[in-house]
């Protein structure tokens, strides 16, 4: 997938900006994702192994196995049930890691804080057309090698409406710290999704992000409060507008904070307060589609953080705003 971008922070010459995703550069061609995927789907075993080289994977995944993708195996235990281990990509977020499989090209700022990446085991079962329950036993929150010696939980709920959508719940549940540390940490991501084809040429995702890690809230100047239970949270509204086959028009609204900084870590604001991450954005697009499997999009986003985070810096000043433009083309087959 090729890519050009523009971002009005001024962060130096081919550095990575700031939620380094899709497009992480300023005015750079380049590619964000060439990948290769081997695939079997037989009736007892199954087995998916993708490889990946690009922006994408040199910004924002793992360090570890950085060149792959996912890869796993799978075997059919009964007739609607299957148990698949190795590494995966995510089961959570309301976007997928791939421009491709989203409205936008970009990704909402929670994408990038929920895990990308994942390694253990996944319970598949399917007990009829419209339902899927998966349950995952994991290393950790986006990891694929755990640092303690705890493991995460994870569940998947699915439910499709018919052929026009499908509404699912997620999660994931565990400690992050390592064992040197005593105290607990248990962190709980939930994520709702509902995805619908409101029309023939109405589309519309709405996804719903709620956070909670025990004993991470900032001290007050007192030095009290650290033990209590911090919370993030975040929504995305996406609406896609296709008046011919290939043409579309599309916006994305969201909101994201995380006001004690145990996803994104803290800063010092303008007031010197010590504080994580406070935000909205909006985004605007067209999408042209010459064929089937490939796009051309061309996307502005504004991302505006509380009026004290002054995280940017554009024309020798810093500000609270970013502004961006990006221009993908993606074929695959």
């Amino acid at each position: 997938m090729w890519m050009y971008a523009y971002y009005s922070d001024s962060v130096g010459v081919n550095n990575y900006q700031k939620f380094p995703d899709v497009s992480p550069k300023s005015n750079v061609f380049g590619i964000n994702i060439v990948q290769l995927t081997a695939q079997y789907a037989g009736e007892k075993a199954r087995f998916v192994g993708t490889l990946h080289y690009g922006d994408i994977a040199a910004s924002a995944w793992s360090p570890v196995y950085n060149m792959i993708q996912e890869a796993n195996v799978g075997v059919r235990l009964t007739k609607k049930i299957w148990l698949d281990a190795g590494l995966f990509k995510t089961h959570i977020g309301t976007e997928a890691l791939l421009p491709k499989d989203n409205i936008a090209s970009s990704l909402a700022i929670i994408t990038f804080y929920e895990p990308w990446w994942q390694a253990g085991f996944k319970l598949s079962i399917a007990p009829n057309d419209k339902l899927l329950i998966c349950l995952h036993l994991l290393n950790g929150y986006n990891t694929y090698i755990d640092n303690n010696s705890s493991k995460s939980f994870g569940l998947a709920v699915s439910y499709a409406l018919g052929d026009k959508g499908s509404i699912g719940y997620y999660n994931l549940i565990g400690d992050e710290f390592p064992d040197s540390i005593k105290i607990r940490h248990l962190r709980m991501l939930h994520n709702l999704v509902f995805n619908y084809q409101l029309r023939d040429d109405f589309k519309i995702s709405i996804g719903a992000d709620y956070i909670t890690q025990e004993n991470s809230c900032i001290a007050d100047s007192m030095g009290k409060g650290w033990d209590q239970t911090a919370a993030a949270y975040s929504g995305i509204i996406t609406l896609k507008y296709q008046p011919a086959a290939k043409f579309a028009v599309y916006i994305r609204g969201e909101t994201f904070a995380d006001p004690h900084g145990f996803l994104t870590g803290t800063i010092r604001d303008v007031k010197n307060k010590e504080t994580g991450y406070k935000l909205y954005g909006g985004t605007i697009g067209v999408e042209i589609k010459p064929m089937e499997n490939a796009y051309i999009r061309l996307e502005g986003r504004d991302i505006i953080m509380d009026n004290n985070q002054k995280i940017f810096r554009t024309n020798g000043t810093n500000t609270n705003s970013r502004a961006e433009v990006m221009m993908n083309i993606g074929v695959w087959f």
